[in-house]
């Protein structure tokens, strides 16, 4: 999965949006103001996510490709290198999951909100 077929899949979640609040070249992806995903726009090579924190632990056993989260709290984040091995069904399938933690998290009303949405 290349950067442009990852940015048009986060972009299908209800109430995502794209900015680059770290520099140009970190693309983050938000729900309800909250990240969920970000990764390099010029070197796409490893992608961010959000994860509870034994799947996280469980991935990191399972898949070499899976990675404490780079720069990011080790506890809740895992960092997938791209192209060395993880399949776009994983990547998608980890990406939902994500979303759905950082959704989940948010306050009530919000998530109604987004709920109209989908």
């Amino acid at each position: 999965m290349n950067i442009e077929d990852y940015r048009d899949y986060c972009l299908l979640k209800p109430g995502v949006t794209e900015e680059t609040p770290f520099d140009e070249d970190t693309l983050v992806f938000k729900v309800g103001g909250k990240i969920f995903a970000l990764t390099s726009i010029s070197q796409y090579g490893s992608v961010n996510l959000k994860c509870d924190p034994e799947r996280a632990v469980q991935l990191r056993e399972e898949f070499d490709y899976v990675l404490p989260g780079y720069h990011m709290n080790k506890k809740h984040w895992n960092t997938v290198v791209i192209g060395s091995g993880v399949s776009a069904s994983q990547l998608r399938e980890w990406t939902d999951h994500s979303y759905d933690l950082v959704r989940a998290s948010l306050p009530r009303a919000i998530r109604e909100e987004l709920a109209k949405d989908s």
